[in-house]
């Protein structure tokens, strides 16, 4: 019987032992919101600083800081809140039982469980101090030092086995100094001493103090999450319903391209005209002329801007004209009342929440360095970055940006080598772009018709103009446009679909009859609710390769192209996806006879694009699907 009860005893031994242990972790209460506090004297910083988390003083003054991503509070309410609560944990801290006593040296590389350590006279921290959890996230550790507190250059906390920094904490009796490139974990807590850290630290935890000054030189300081704390999920994200089909769009205002420019999703404008797109490198719908699509977007957009526009916000940033600059941001709305500068790096952190919303209100214009990058961190993703700028935007030449660019009356430029993960939509202003990448990560438009070819030949004074599809839903019509130059086109005709189905292929044919020497032209299909998408643009010229054939299919990993009919040359194959990326590649002879190429690839399935050149011109472009 005596042996059926000695293991209960020990759980019994173990839990209340390690209740003992886990149960004196101290209430911070509202002077846990702070990265860095002081109940009595001046925050100073020196440097390009990092910190998430409030700063402040209740006597005092906080000076030499940028950003900060928290607020920033000088003898209020809140620091006369956390003054009070940092006194009691000040006092449950010094009440605490030890468990264990400790020579005044730490780290050499030294191995610590969780307990209560009394540490007297003068103590220093050199090299790693290494604190093991025991595979339990509950596990505290508290150092009650009884003097002042020091630590040599590069000195670390280290955590292991599941021990987190909200668990540990440092109550220290004198001056805290921190030499460079230190890393400290946990909450410090300074009894009537001042802080001084040194360049470089780091410190996952707070720095606090009942009365001392505290000064950091770039630093970085981040309140640790878990424990409890609430995760961050930043504001509700707005509906932004037929407006989000859009990569770029303005509700009144020009939209025009220069340049190689690849965008998924649709484009276009609700008043002007909407030019300089390629279709081939447009995946979505190019709304060339306003239509019933882009009057829902103009109307669905300024109810988003006016949802994003009236957030509450959580936090001031500051000084618009200094943002970026390697400035971290959590899940909240962040306000920058000025026109704002972003230059260099910005990184969103979502803290493992895939959900995490972030709002940046921007009252005012809005510009970019050259090479600005926004990078996503810890789960972020760009469909839940929302930017609102009350006034004009330009994104400068390859700048990353992440998320919805929503501006209200004012004009969007995007110029060279920008990437957009998200989209750029104005409520009113011109809109342009400049060999830029905008990727919309919703882009929703599901076309009526899946495209197969659109090819074009010259027979004798004709151009004969083919094409095919599959699967034709909620077809309307196809509209042939024609131009000398690319740019400017004219309807020469509309086609009926000549029946409905999926799996069906359906095959087309027009005979131009009245071409250009060199002639483009583009292929639109129109469904039933009014909304039109670009296919392609095909050259043809009249003068050569009139007799031209070419087929394509896929046999495993090899494409196979046929030609027949060609003129004599030099010549090249190329294989592009439908966001306009070259896949690959290979130079061919061209003749008169019939020639079957290959290409060896391993390919998702999809469509892809064909391309036939002959002395660097396109002879043929077509679509082939692999299956």
């Amino acid at each position: 019987m005596k042996n059926k009860l000695l293991p209960y005893l020990a759980i019994i031994i173990f839990l209340s032992f390690s209740n003992c242990l886990f149960a004196q972790a101290p209430t911070l209460g509202t002077a846990g919101n702070f990265a860095l506090f002081t109940s009595s004297g001046a925050v100073t910083n020196t440097g390009n600083s990092f910190i998430t988390g409030n700063v402040g003083t209740n006597t005092g003054a906080v000076t030499g800081f940028g950003n900060v991503n928290g607020v920033m509070h000088t003898s209020d309410g809140a620091t006369g809140a956390a003054a009070a609560d940092l006194l009691t944990a000040y006092k449950q801290l010094n009440t605490t039982t030890s468990t264990a006593s400790h020579a005044p040296l730490l780290g050499n590389g030294d191995t610590l469980r969780a307990g209560v350590y009394a540490i007297a006279g003068n103590t220093v921290m050199s090299g790693n101090l290494i604190l093991d959890g025991q595979n339990n996230p509950n596990s505290v550790f508290i150092f009650k030092i009884d003097a002042a507190f020091a630590t040599t250059a590069a000195s670390q906390v280290i955590l292991i086995n599941g021990a987190v920094s909200c668990n540990i904490f440092w109550k220290i009796e004198g001056m805290v100094t921190m030499a460079s490139n230190t890393t400290m974990r946990g909450t410090v807590i300074v009894n009537n001493a001042a802080i001084d850290m040194g360049t470089g630290d780091v410190i996952d935890g707070r720095i606090l103090s009942t009365t001392g000054a505290i000064s950091l030189n770039n630093t970085s300081a981040k309140i640790p999450s878990g424990c409890g704390s609430a995760v961050l999920t930043g504001p509700a994200a707005p509906d932004l319903t037929s407006a989000g089909c859009y990569a770029i769009f303005s509700g009144n205002g020009e939209v025009t391209n220069a340049g190689s420019t690849t965008i998924r999703g649709d484009v276009g404008t609700n008043v002007g005209l909407t030019t300089g797109f390629n279709p081939l490198t447009v995946t979505g719908i190019i709304h060339p002329i306003p239509d019933g699509s882009t009057a829902a977007a103009a109307a669905d957009l300024l109810k988003v801007y006016d949802y994003l526009n009236k957030l509450p916000y959580d936090i001031e940033l500051l000084y618009p004209a200094q943002f970026g600059n390697d400035l971290v941001l959590t899940p909240h709305t962040y306000l920058m009342n000025a026109a704002t500068s972003f230059t260099g790096n910005l990184y969103l952190n979502a803290e493992g929440n895939a959900n995490a919303v972030f709002v940046l209100q921007v009252n005012g214009a809005f510009t970019t360095s050259t090479y600005a990058k926004v990078i996503l961190m810890n789960g972020a993703l760009a469909k839940n970055v929302y930017w609102k700028v009350d006034g004009a935007a330009s994104i400068n030449d390859y700048s990353e940006l992440k998320g919805t660019l929503i501006v209200n009356n004012g004009a969007i430029n995007l110029n060279t080598g920008v990437s957009i993960d998200g989209r750029a939509l104005t409520t009113t202003g011109a809109f342009h772009t400049a060999a830029v990448n905008v990727n919309n990560p919703e882009a929703c438009s599901v076309l009526p018709v899946t495209w197969l070819n659109f090819s074009g030949k010259a027979i004798k004074d004709n151009v004969l103009l083919e094409w095919a599809t599959t699967n034709e839903v909620n077809n309307k019509l196809f509209t042939i446009e024609k131009s000398k130059d690319a740019k400017s086109f004219e309807v020469m005709t509309t086609v009926k679909p000549n029946g409905i189905g999926v799996n069906n292929e359906h095959h087309y044919s027009f005979i131009d009859e009245q071409p250009y020497n060199v002639n483009y032209y583009r292929l639109s299909q129109t469904d039933l609710d009014g909304k039109t998408s670009y296919f392609t643009t095909i050259q043809v010229k009249v003068t050569e390769n009139q007799n031209l054939k070419v087929w394509s299919y896929t046999n495993g990993n090899t494409i196979y192209v046929t030609t027949t009919g060609a003129v004599p040359g030099n010549g090249s194959l190329e294989l592009y996806s439908t966001d306009g990326k070259k896949i690959a590649s290979q130079n061919i002879i061209l003749t008169s006879s019939r020639n079957t190429y290959q290409l060896q690839k391993s390919l998702n399935t999809g469509m892809y694009l064909i391309v036939v050149k002959s002395k660097g011109e396109n002879i043929y472009n077509g679509k082939i699907m692999i299956q």
